[in-house]
């Protein structure tokens, strides 16, 4: 029997298995005639030649309702650029690659340094941040959704699910975020959101007290998925981190911005897997171990901003309840893996748990110097103020690298 228990802040609606995939699609496609969908794809080049990416553009293809497919194309020399141009020139649907690394769109970007609001450092924050930029400038769309381009278990219908809440004109909501199992391989995966963050959150109850936004948080089934949409009347104002706080950072701004009643998570896929990040417990910089210090510091920082004191004894208590609570949730995992025939290595999550622990101290210690040590990029909005004419100049920057290739 499919789950339909509704718990929390948000709206849960799941995947009863009682609809007809194509029927949804074909709904979707009669209500984006009057709000118009695009996806972005924040790309690295290597994705281009992985094992997903392929299988992900054939999916696409077939989807009957997109307006446009916005591709943030890093990490590309020219010759490369050129090579993904031609990758991407199966899809039907009308779109565009964004090279991010071209002369044009570093000249954009000293401008911005100009004005003080470039985007600290390069990464998926501001590959997104780019290709909300070049969205927000065509004023063609309703509803943009994303969701990465290394999911190997990938289906066009979690596309239409997850847009589905926010084209339907008879709903409310204003952001869909997706859900869905992280089960590959024979295993469970998903570590940061079940030994990090799940865990970090009831800590946080437990050592700050309640916190509405802590019961938002903890509302979500999973609210590092990659996979979200929004509508575009978002875009202008939404303030993203530049580091790998991105997911937990647009939840951040819904909650900010929204009333929970315009937020709702979908249920899109039956089982999801995608690449895998190492745990690099040698490595602060990569990896799941540069992934979590980031994912701390965005909850902090979004706790501290609502009022939350944080001193070096309160995250000392919460690395010492945070580490009970994980252990004691490890527990759960590995019965309910056996139950349903999946392995779990034990001490290789209570290694994650070790290390997602010392990291918690380490935001701490990097909030408590200097809590806007990693900012969030500027909103559109600002630097439209700043610079009027830099949107335009995005638009025929883009057109004139694609007719260099042309």
């Amino acid at each position: 029997m499919a789950d339909f228990h509704q718990n929390g802040q948000v709206a849960t609606l799941h995947d009863l298995r009682s609809v007809n995939p194509d029927t949804l699609s074909h709904a979707v496609a009669t209500f984006a005639r009057d709000r118009p969908v695009t996806l972005v794809l924040p790309s690295l080049y290597s994705e281009i030649e992985g094992p997903a990416l392929s299988g992900i553009l054939d999916e696409l293809a077939q989807v009957p309702y997109l307006h446009r497919i916005v591709i943030g194309l890093d990490q590309a020399d020219a010759a490369q650029y050129a090579h993904a141009i031609e990758f991407f020139a199966r899809l039907p649907q009308d779109h565009v690659v964004i090279w991010n690394d071209s002369p044009r769109q570093r000249a954009l970007g000293e401008r911005l340094k100009a004005h003080g609001l470039y985007p600290s450092e390069p990464g998926k924050g501001k590959n997104v941040w780019t290709c909300l930029g070049y969205v927000l400038a065509r004023r063609d769309t309703a509803v943009m959704a994303i969701h990465d381009c290394d999911i190997t278990t990938y289906s066009r219908h979690m596309l239409t699910r997850l847009v589905y809440p926010l084209v339907n004109p008879n709903f409310p909501y204003q952001l869909s975020k997706g859900f869905y199992p992280r089960i590959g391989e024979g295993r469970i995966n998903g570590r940061v959101t079940r030994l990090l963050v799940s865990p970090l959150l009831v800590a946080l109850r437990k050592v700050i007290g309640d916190r509405d936004y802590i019961d938002y948080l903890r509302s979500f089934r999973y609210p590092l998925s990659g996979e979200f949409a929004m509508r575009s009347v978002m875009l202008p104002d939404l303030r993203i981190p530049s580091d790998w706080g991105l997911e937990i950072g647009v939840l951040s701004e819904a909650w900010r911005n929204l009333a929970p009643k315009a937020v709702c998570q979908v249920e899109i896929a039956d089982a999801y897997d995608h690449k895998h990040q190492d745990l690099s417990p040698d490595d602060a910089a990569t990896g799941l171990n540069r992934m979590s210090t980031d994912i701390c510091k965005a909850i902090v920082r979004k706790l501290a901003a609502d009022g939350t004191v944080f001193t070096q004894n309160t995250f000392r208590t919460l690395k010492a309840v945070y580490y009970r609570a994980a252990l004691d949730m490890l527990e759960s995992y590995y019965n309910d893996a056996a139950m349903n025939g999946l392995s779990i290595d034990r001490h290789k999550e209570e290694q994650s748990i070790e290390l997602f622990a010392e990291n918690i101290m380490r935001a701490g210690h990097v909030f408590l110097e200097n809590p806007f040590e990693t900012p969030f990029i500027p909103t559109w909005s600002r630097v439209n103020s700043a610079d009027p004419e830099l949107l335009s100049d995005m638009l025929r920057a883009v057109e004139e690298d694609l007719a260099d290739i042309a």
